[in-house]
């Protein structure tokens, strides 16, 4: 008897224990009101508050963050109940200039609509942001340096930086961003909510359907980056695939033919020659009154063409194959002295936790040999020698695993998205069943703008009605 009353008192202490511990851990998100960082419609009721949760939600330090959003609310006294929820994409791009543009949009007229930013990004308390990297990679240009081995010190640097300011970067990565979105739906009392993400955004508003689908109403992804995708080990083909499209627009459709139909061949003849072998340019900074000799090489043209993927494309590549460089390494020695070059901490943190811990090397490697005229080419501008020399937790497995969901999607691309390839959104489909496809010709990456909003409105109103169009610049499967 004296046993069984001391198991009882034991258990007793136990569960008491163990509740109080789990006082400890709990928390409750706060709405913190703020003056609105983004100009809106006047004739609009905007509320611009911040969502206060802890920093890093393992650790009990008591440290916050201020995450600002901004909700435009619609003028229609008939308005519908779940409103549409976007978050940028990057990551580490801003979110709340959405808000401006979706007072001025369709889907307004019948849902209120919420911008909200990600912690580390933009205008939220504290952003990721430092003048350290910036300054690594213009030190490198500068006095031509390893640029490599200089982005690892601009990291190094920038993290230093950072934790000077008492910034635990643990605690930035999509889990925690995915615990976010739900504390904000929680505190506003939203009991159904559409999610709107882009690029790297598309896969965050999986990974919040993931975690607890009952508030979700539907998804629209605009050339979204699945959770599951390991993206450096795709990027170089996806590239690659936008550029191969890109050519044959050239071959059938230009009307100089001598000039770009075959450019893919002197594409690859062009960039597998000079290798990796300097160039010299002769360089004024702004403010300055000397002149310095700059060297760059492939990697540097490899920007350029990304920074000008689309139509301008075929022109700058043959510019760069006949050796006209000055014009655009000019500007992009403009901007690398500028200080604004290289990745955002918040990027780091996030590709760091989410994809380069998931990456496996040896696929890496592989692609020099599938594509060797892009060998040495950091195509991502976060890779794992940057990762090597950062503070981050890596996401849940969980996360990076694909899951199955019968809410109904919208799904866009372009077909010659060069970062985000058509196959993510067939790849999504395979997993939501109930998600539409729209494939958009001669379009790049983020497709979603003004012209698509009448489908939009369609697909929010009527998520499992079946969206068709004549336009011909669009493929619906």
């Amino acid at each position: 008897m004296k046993k069984a009353i001391l198991l009882t008192l034991i258990i007793n202490v136990f569960l008491f224990t163990a509740a109080r511990s789990q006082q400890k851990t709990a928390y409750q998100p706060v709405i913190e009101p703020c003056a609105c960082p983004v100009k809106i419609d006047s004739s609009f009721k905007t509320t611009c508050a911040y969502l206060v949760v802890p920093e890093n939600r393992k650790k009990q330090n008591g440290k916050t963050v201020k995450l600002p959003f901004i909700i435009v609310e619609s003028k229609n006294p008939d308005k519908r109940k779940d409103p549409v929820l976007f978050t940028g994409g990057g990551p580490g791009s801003g979110s709340l200039g959405w808000a401006r543009g979706a007072a001025n949009s369709m889907i307004i007229g019948d849902r209120d609509c919420i911008a909200f930013e990600q912690r580390g990004a933009g205008y939220s308390v504290p952003s990721l942001s430092g003048p350290e990297l910036g300054a690594a990679i213009k030190e490198s240009y500068k006095h031509n340096l390893n640029k490599d081995s200089m982005v690892v010190e601009g990291v190094k640097r920038l993290r230093k930086g950072l934790e000077a300011r008492g910034i635990d970067l643990t605690g930035y990565n999509t889990d925690e961003t995915v615990s976010d979105i739900h504390d904000l739906l929680s505190v506003l009392h939203i009991d159904s909510v559409n999610l709107f993400g882009i690029s790297y955004s598309g896969g965050l508003m999986q990974a919040v359907l993931q975690r607890d689908p009952s508030h979700i109403r539907s998804l629209i992804l605009d050339s979204p980056l699945p959770t599951f995708v390991p993206i450096d080990e795709d990027e170089p083909a996806n590239f690659n695939e936008a550029l191969n499209i890109l050519f044959e627009h050239c071959k059938k459709d230009s009307a100089d033919q001598a000039l770009y139909g075959d450019l893919k061949e002197k594409f690859i003849a062009y960039f597998t020659s000079i290798g990796q072998k300097p160039f010299y340019i002769s360089y004024l900074e702004k403010g300055t009154t000397d002149s310095i000799r700059v060297a760059y090489n492939r990697n540097d043209l490899f920007d350029i063409i990304q920074n000008y993927f689309g139509k301008e494309a075929p022109y700058v590549i043959t510019e760069l194959i006949k050796g006209n460089h000055r014009e655009y390494v000019t500007k992009l020695l403009d901007y690398t002295f500028s200080g604004h070059r290289g990745p955002s901490g918040m990027r780091i943190s996030v590709y760091c936790a989410d994809q380069a811990v998931y990456h496996d090397e040896n696929i890496v490697r592989q692609l020099n040999n599938a594509y060797p005229y892009m060998e040495g080419y950091h195509i991502n501008d976060v890779y794992n020698a940057m990762c090597d020399c950062w503070n981050y937790t890596p996401v849940k497995a969980g996360t990076k695993q694909p899951f199955y969901s019968a809410k109904p999607a919208f799904l866009a691309d372009g077909e010659m998205d060069n970062a985000c390839r058509p196959l993510y959104i067939d790849m999504i489909h395979h997993y939501m069943p109930n998600s539409q496809r729209l494939l958009f010709i001669n379009r790049y990456h983020g497709v979603v703008g003004r012209d698509v909003q009448p489908f939009l409105v369609q697909f929010l109103n009527n998520p499992y009605q079946k969206l068709i169009s004549d336009r011909k610049d669009i493929i619906f499967y």
